[in-house]
């Protein structure tokens, strides 16, 4: 008989911004995709009417990050930086994030992945703040204060598996809150 797999949950993973801006707790992800575009050609000597598709360029959308306000830190220094009108040249950073698979592993694979779990990553190369949003602040409610970075980026990779046994494990991280 075959092994069988559970779908990874959603709710537990870190990401990771660079080697020197560490990380900061997200309680959310979203817009990791890419697009190849289509280009379509027919020689004036086919036989068939239909054109012949070939891939083109690969463009990528961009990710967005929400969290809880907090007082500072070098991940928020990083975002100033990208989005400060006074800025220099923008300091693009590596992205990643790791999608924690909490069927396997210790019960601390959920917050930390060099305890060996396997897990999912996306690593986003040469990417900048291009958008932040600050919180909604409104006086009638106890809601956390959550702020968006919109992140660019140039290039993604996607390892089919990561973990222990390729080398992998992260920095500090955004467990799901």
């Amino acid at each position: 008989m075959g092994t069988h797999f559970y779908p990874m949950t959603k709710m537990n993973f870190l990401v990771t911004v660079g080697s020197d801006v560490g990380s900061a707790a997200f309680s959310e992800v979203t817009g990791i995709d890419s697009t190849v575009d289509v280009i379509e050609f027919r020689q004036g000597n086919a036989g068939s009417l239909a054109p012949i598709k070939i891939p083109g360029l690969v463009k990528h959308g961009n990710i967005t990050l929400k969290y809880g306000l907090t007082k500072g830190g070098a991940f928020k220094e990083w975002v100033i930086s990208c989005v400060n009108e006074r800025r220099g040249k923008i300091d693009r950073q590596d992205v990643t994030v790791e999608l924690i698979d909490i069927t396997e592993g210790s019960p601390q694979s959920v917050v930390s992945s060099a305890a060996g779990a396997t897990h999912m990553v996306w690593v986003f190369k040469n990417a900048w703040v291009a958008k932040y949003t600050g919180a909604d602040l409104n006086s009638t409610t106890s809601e956390v204060a959550i702020e968006t970075v919109e992140i660019a980026y140039e290039e993604i990779l996607i390892p089919m598996e990561y973990g222990a046994n390729t080398g992998g494990g992260g920095g500090g991280g955004g467990d799901a809150e």
